[in-house]
Parts: C-alpha cells; structure tokens; sequence
C-alpha cells in the first residue's frame, strides 16, 4: 500500500519538480519577492478585462515554462489546473489556446497543491510522465465575483486579504533532477461557522491545521520549514494558536505565503495576500530556489482553500475550508 496513515500517500517512484515559471502583477513585484519572480507586468496587460487578463497571466505560465525547456506538447501528458473564477474559466479557455490533454480541477486557494498532488498520484501510479500543474488569480476579477466590484469603492476590513495577482506554473517529471515530492496529503472539509467573506483566514484556518497534523502524524518527517498558502496574519495566527493548545508548537518553522509575499507594514494590503495565484507563485519561485539551493532539505508545503460562493454566502451560509498538504525534499 502506498496510503499511510489516515490520509497520506507515499510517493514511492520519483516524481520530480523540474522546473517552475512565475508571473505576477505589479503590487505584488514591489514586494520583498521581487527579485525572486520570473515575469512582473501591469495589472491589465493590455486586454480589455480583468477576466482576460488573468487568462493571459495562466497561459503565459505554463507557455514560457514549457518553452524554457524545450518542451513539445507530444512530451506532456496532462495539464491540471484551476482557478477562482465561475467554471474555473481562466484556467479553461488557456487550456483551450495551449492545446494540451487537460483536467481541470476546482479547490479555491488550495488549487496549487490540490493540482500537483494529483499529478503525482498520476506519475507515482505510472499513468502520466510528464505534467503540467498550474493556477492564476487577479485581484480585480477575484473581487468583482466574490465581494464588489473595485468601482464600487467598498470599504475592506482589516481582515481582509488581498488576492494575489499572478500564475505559477509547475513541471512535474519522472525523470531528472531536481526537489522531489515524497508524499501528498489530502485534507478534509472543515467549517468554523464564518460567514463573512472578507474573513477568508479564519474560515480556512481549522482545514489547514487538520491536514497538517495528519501529514505529521501520518509520515512522522521533521520538516525544515512548514509554509500554508494564504492564511494571512488572522488564519496564521489561529492555526499558531490551535497546535500550541495541543502541546504541538510549530511556530518556529511555519510562515504563510500570505505574509510571505507582501510588505504588511507598507503595502496596505491589511491582512495579507491570498488566491490560487498566492502560494503558486511564492512556491514557484521563493521556496522552489531555497529547496535548489538546499537552504531548505525538507519542506511541507500546503494550499488552503475557502470553498464558497457568492450565492450561497448571499443566502448567509458558512464559508468551509480545505487544505492539502506535499511533502518535498531538496
């Protein structure tokens, strides 16, 4: 059996991170990643919608990546990738121009990890050779859909995030060298009871201490470094909070990518970032380097996820969460 524990997978057979590409906007290339980034453009890049943007932003990701390597689309199996929006529709339609065998999946914010576990259940499993694992968010449409559009000046709460604007794109082989998944962690949905949609950090944060402490539990690994994806300092700060109640304080090796991408103090950005984009482009570029460099040997990396809509937040429903977990090693 490859599952251990509860939740886990083994990844037996080598399932390698070959190479990654990262694009993002300009609020997040004046953070402290931006020297860490692939490609920085303007927010629109020149189309006429926030939506066609972000697609834009996807394809360039996954086009420059296989481009950088010489990729062929006959050398690749599959595309797995999401996004936020209605139909994952950014995701779709650069499926569509790209041409490439495609599964779209849907997990929110959680949609960076949730691609590449699945990718390497495909690869360990002997299914696929070659994928492509990638997600995008934008800022504009990511606020048009969920909460108000940006011409409706709305206030924003201090516990609200800013959703990151950009796409991380991920090769994954069974070939190679380079960092290598070792197991994958899929998490239960979990519900806090939050209602409120400028609260996406406490409403993800339970998923994401479940699916940790089973990884943990499960595979026994003393990690390097623990990273979520895009709590921000209100669902970090609880996650903090929920271990050390148990006697199990990770807080000397875990950050969130949604503090991790932005300057909280200076970039009026309230709680931190967040969106599919957010862990997708700080694994693809910050921690992606720092496992090539063996700065860090051993890195669990998880994306969470608000698995709601507007509609049923409307209709005064909770907001549920979920997590994934990958456990690399450099």
């Amino acid at each position: 059996m490859k599952k251990i524990g509860k939740q886990t997978y083994n990844i037996k057979d080598d399932v390698v991170i070959r190479d990654t590409f990262t694009v993002v906007g300009t609020k997040e290339g004046e953070g402290p990643l931006k020297n860490n980034f692939d490609l920085i453009v303007d927010d629109l890049w020149g189309e006429d919608s926030w939506e066609k943007s972000e697609r834009k932003f996807q394809k360039t990701a996954i086009e420059t990546l296989l481009n950088k390597n010489r990729l062929q689309k006959d050398d690749i199996d599959l595309l797995i990738s999401g996004d936020l929006l209605n139909q994952i529709v950014s995701s779709s339609f650069a499926a569509r121009d790209i041409g490439l065998p495609y599964i779209g999946i849907y997990g929110a914010c959680s949609t960076m990890a949730l691609s590449m576990g699945v990718g390497s259940l495909l690869i360990d499993g002997g299914f696929a050779s070659n994928v492509i694992c990638a997600t995008s968010s934008h800022f504009c449409s990511a606020e048009k859909q969920y909460r108000l559009p940006l011409e409706m000046g709305g206030q924003r709460p201090m516990s609200s995030q800013w959703t990151v604007t950009g796409s991380g794109a991920v090769w994954l082989s069974n070939t190679g060298k380079g960092p290598k998944i070792k197991n994958v962690t899929f998490g239960k949905i979990l519900d806090l009871g939050v209602t409120d949609a400028n609260n996406m950090g406490a409403a993800m944060a339970p998923a994401a201490h479940d699916t940790l402490k089973q990884n943990m539990l499960d595979t026994k690994i003393d990690y390097d470094l623990i990273v979520t994806g895009d709590l921000g300092i209100v669902g970090k700060s609880i996650v903090n909070r929920m271990f050390h109640d148990e006697n199990m304080s990770i807080e000397k090796k875990y950050d969130d990518c949604g503090t991790i991408i932005f300057d909280i103090e200076k970039q009026d950005v309230h709680a931190g970032g967040s969106g599919c984009g957010c862990s997708a482009v700080v694994f693809g570029s910050f921690l992606y380097k720092k496992l090539l460099n063996k700065e860090i040997k051993k890195l669990l990396f998880t994306s969470t996820g608000a698995l709601h809509s507007p509609t049923v937040s409307l209709q005064g429903d909770s907001i549920p969460g979920i997590a994934h977990c990958i456990g690399i090693e450099g």
